[in-house]
């Protein structure tokens, strides 16, 4: 089949890829000549495994192309998608402008029957207002042209999309009328063998899955971080905790983990969309405004841990070492992202910090760029993790990278002044550190506290 990608961000190149790889004509549009010119040339300008080498195949064999051309892509496809950015507006909700731009284009262009879906996470009813915009154009045209308007939202985990798309759990395609709905089971045909995984429905339960899904994984985020502050206080170990809850089918283990708080593009800004969305039908969503709540304030839990050791002690003469910038592993994504949060609390406190990551170093030290203690060398970020505790006082960890999971605790004591560990992801063994005479803060693990004692 002929298809156009509108958008070549996370979500449009993984998807545009991911069709051509199972022997789609697939044409990736962006407005942006220069991402355009490298991704021509092979440079891919997100990080995610496995997709340049999916890029380079599919872009050799002819099958993916790119294209600043709206007008190209109409004429070359079947089927439109849009997956264009739905950034916040100033009030939390999604801005659509991006979206309806792409609509208004489509039907400035279309000249002959054509499905356009809206594969970005968008609010309810944004799909009538994309078929509002198509007519519009059409109607100023002085043409009859039918077309469809789906709505198919992704599903992808950053940093596993590519398995995501290939081998999709379910796929969701709202839709209200027949000739779409069989486009569209023609183009999933070949994620769909195993099983049946494809749910039609109609579109605004469509568009609300989506948002229904993030918000429930970080409805359960919170929660366990909820739980974890609890814990603290009632000298329980949260992760026990984690293990007798998760053992139960009815909870299970995924996303229970607690830790500094979640980030990345799509649980903030879907979960504050979300909200809005409720507001703006004269509904209060009294969950959602605490999953964001609990959220914001988890963020400042190390930052607390810290203040709590080190008391009245200054922090100008103290350097912190710090594994782990991107909101999660196998991603270099720092949107919304704890280690801000902390590097930043650091930095107010006078103290002077040295981060590491293993993807996200160019992300961060674009974040940076004109942050005068970068300049001033109170922030440094480094190509080592272990070049990162010399001389530090204490460690940080904020993101859960494999690399990080065995380190050579033997050299980390060694290199920490105050042989003190705070660990924002629980990924390390208390009982293990305290024997090796580590000062260890995980999240809701305040009894072991003890055990550090006698360390």
């Amino acid at each position: 089949m002929k298809l156009s990608i509108i958008g070549t961000g996370y979500v449009g190149l993984v998807t545009g890829t991911c069709f051509a790889d199972v022997g789609n004509q697939v044409l990736c549009v962006d407005k942006d000549q220069s991402k355009i010119d490298r991704l021509l040339a092979g440079d891919i300008p997100i990080y995610e495994p496995g997709l340049n080498r999916l890029v380079a195949a599919n872009t050799s064999q002819g099958r993916l192309n790119f294209t600043t051309s709206i007008s190209e892509s109409v004429d070359h496809s079947q089927i439109i998608f849009i997956a264009v950015g739905t950034p916040p507006d100033e009030d939390g909700s999604a801005d659509l402008s991006h979206v309806l731009a792409v609509a208004r284009s489509i039907g400035q262009s279309i000249s002959e029957y054509r499905v356009v879906v809206t594969k970005s996470t968008v609010p309810v009813g944004t799909s009538e207002k994309v078929r509002l915009a198509i007519q519009a154009e059409l109607d100023k045209r002085g043409e009859s042209i039918e077309f469809s308007v789906a709505s198919n939202p992704e599903f992808l985990k950053e940093g596993a999309a590519i398995d995501d798309f290939m081998k999709p759990d379910r796929i969701v395609v709202g839709a209200d009328d027949e000739r779409a709905v069989a486009l569209m089971r023609t183009l999933y045909s070949p994620f769909n063998r195993n099983h049946e995984r494809l749910l039609v429905m109609d579109i605004p339960s469509a568009e609300l899955t989506k948002y229904a899904a993030n918000a429930m994984l970080a409805t359960k985020i919170s929660f366990m971080n909820e739980l974890s502050n609890l814990a603290e206080r009632l000298d329980a170990d949260i992760e026990l905790v984690r293990q007798g809850i998760g053992s139960d089918p009815r909870i299970g283990y995924h996303f229970i983990y607690p830790g500094c708080g979640y980030g990345g593009s799509c649980f903030p800004k879907d979960v504050q969309a979300l909200h809005r969305t409720a507001g703006q039908h004269g509904y209060s969503a009294r969950i959602l405004d605490a999953v964001e709540a609990v959220n914001e304030d988890q963020k400042y839990v190390v930052l607390s841990e810290i203040d709590k050791h080190f008391g009245d002690r200054d922090l100008k003469d103290m350097t912190f070492a710090m594994w782990g910038l991107s909101f999660k592993p196998n991603t270099d994504d720092m949107r919304e992202a704890p280690s801000v949060v902390v590097i930043n609390g650091l930095l107010e406190r006078g103290a002077k910090v040295l981060a590491y990551d293993p993807v996200a170093m160019p992300e961060a030290r674009h974040i940076y760029a004109d942050s005068p203690a970068l300049k001033s060398g109170q922030l440094a970020f480094v190509d080592d993790m272990y070049t990162a505790t010399k001389k530090a006082t204490a460690l940080i960890i904020i993101t859960e990278w494999k690399e990080f999971r065995s380190p050579d605790f033997d050299r980390l004591g060694k290199a920490l002044s105050e042989r003190t560990i705070f660990d924002g992801r629980n990924i390390y063994d208390p009982e293990q550190l305290a024997d090796l005479g580590i000062r260890y803060y995980g999240i809701g693990r305040s009894n072991l506290k003890l055990l550090n004692a006698s360390a």
